[in-house]
């Protein structure tokens, strides 16, 4: 082992021996922040029925809502993640929380709709910022046998916290309304940041090719926790291997893979937000009750866990790239069923649970894929470019879907119009396994 690490293989001391509970604790904190991220996110879809009938909200009002936690987001993947190939994984997961923290709390103080909107962004701008940053770690944390499967528990965290997020909903709604359902968000991500500043570690890798003050101390401090040796100086890269730089995420090859797995971003989180955002709402709209619609998006979370860990196993044992390609097209064909058999209540409520199952693990599949796309250098970059140009899609649906229910388009037809992104997501991950055959291990995709 000492002579990889002398070589400069200092991740070969995580990727090749059994993950430790040094490891696996990593990847619990980051799936834990995951969690409560994705109840943050989905907050305002528990809230949005109480919110459209106490202010007196049209459906574009609430698009406008929905959306505006999603540019935060948009902004924050895109400008500040960033910052952590520069600053560090750690630094900026601490700093987003503290956003995540400050933005909720401000949302259940919220006047109107305006105000609302603007503590959304702060809420979305660190939920943004600190997503790509998990991933990182997650991944740089695990082992190569357990990579695919380290990142689908990761991603389970997100419909695990909006499922236990849209059950506690239910009752906070009943004794705090709305307002608690955002108190509830903020005591949550307030309780993870001493934890976060104890436990979370930085990335090696980061700290290897960054070198900040103290390197070395904190490199050793790791390699004792995972149970390796000890280096005396930091190794340097070999000198035939040229560093990837930021610019190379849009240049050459790897630019066309950018390319590709932005694009399926972009149509995957279209579909993907616009059924989480709007599914509580039009359910209620179809006749039930505020709490059963938003029972009927604790059923797409359900369903979502199943399909966060079940695509993320098919990937590790698969073709990770095909596999999730035939899963965006489940996933489109059963979005346009729960849309035409909307109308009867108990059959939508059940295809909720696939629905759920296959859009969270279309999500959950371009995760798994993203890391090996990337390579350190450019890896937090790379992630973060890739979710922000997601959440632009993100941004755009659930507004193009209050534009078009306000302009007297049915539920059902709205459901259809949203399977179509699915279907393009697909063809484009399809296209992508296709592609990385071509393209050179170094550039940071592995045939």
């Amino acid at each position: 082992m000492s002579q990889q690490l002398e070589d400069g293989d200092l991740a070969a001391a995580l990727e090749r021996q059994r993950m430790t509970p040094f490891q696996i604790a990593a990847v619990a904190i980051c799936t834990v922040l995951n969690a409560i991220d994705g109840f943050d996110v989905l907050a305002i879809s528990f809230a949005a029925p109480m919110l459209a009938e106490e202010w007196a909200l049209p459906p574009r009002g609430l698009g406008i809502l929905f959306s505006s936690g999603l540019a935060g987001m948009t902004a924050g993947s895109l400008l500040i993640a960033p910052l952590a190939d520069r600053i560090g994984r750690r630094w900026m997961t601490l700093a987003s929380l503290l956003g995540v923290t400050l933005g909720m709390f401000l949302s259940a103080a919220a006047q109107d709709a305006v105000q609302l909107a603007l503590t959304r962004v702060l809420t979305g701008l660190g939920i943004g910022a600190m997503l790509p940053s998990l991933t990182t770690v997650v991944a740089e944390y695990s082992s190569t046998r357990r990579r695919e499967l380290s990142i689908s528990v990761w991603a389970t965290g997100y419909p695990i916290g909006a499922t236990l997020g849209g059950i506690g909903a239910v009752f906070v709604v009943d004794s705090f309304g709305w307002r608690g359902i955002f108190v509830l968000g903020g005591l949550l991500s307030l309780a993870m940041i001493p934890i976060v500043i104890w436990r979370l570690p930085e990335s090696l890798a980061f700290l290897a090719t960054r070198r900040p003050r103290g390197a070395l101390e904190r490199i050793n401090l790791l390699l004792r926790r995972v149970g390796r040796q000890e280096i005396d100086q930091i190794p340097e890269p070999p000198a035939a291997q040229a560093r990837t730089r930021a610019r190379d995420v849009v240049r050459g090859r790897l630019g066309a893979h950018s390319a590709a797995l932005w694009s399926a971003f972009f149509c995957v989180m279209m579909s993907f937000y616009f059924v989480l955002s709007w599914t509580p709402k039009l359910l209620v709209d179809a006749g039930l009750r505020a709490e059963q619609g938003i029972s009927g998006g604790v059923l797409l979370n359900l369903g979502g866990i199943a399909g966060a860990l079940g695509v993320g196993l098919l990937a590790s044992r698969a073709r990770p790239f095909l596999t999730v390609a035939l899963t965006m097209v489940a996933g489109a064909v059963s979005v346009a069923l729960f849309g035409l058999l909307a109308h009867w209540l108990a059959l939508a409520m059940t295809l909720a649970l696939v629905v759920g199952y296959v859009t969270f693990g279309s999500v959950v599949g371009l995760y798994s894929i993203m890391p090996s796309v990337y390579p350190t250098e450019v890896r937090n970059t790379g992630a973060g470019l890739s979710v922000g140009v997601g959440r632009i899609g993100a941004i755009v649906s659930p507004f193009v879907a209050g534009v078009v229910l306000e302009r007297g388009w049915s539920g059902s037809s709205t459901y259809v119009l949203f399977a179509l992104p699915l279907l393009a997501a697909g063809a484009v991950t399809f296209l992508m396994e296709r592609m990385r055959s071509s393209v050179p291990a170094r550039q940071g995709v592995s045939p």
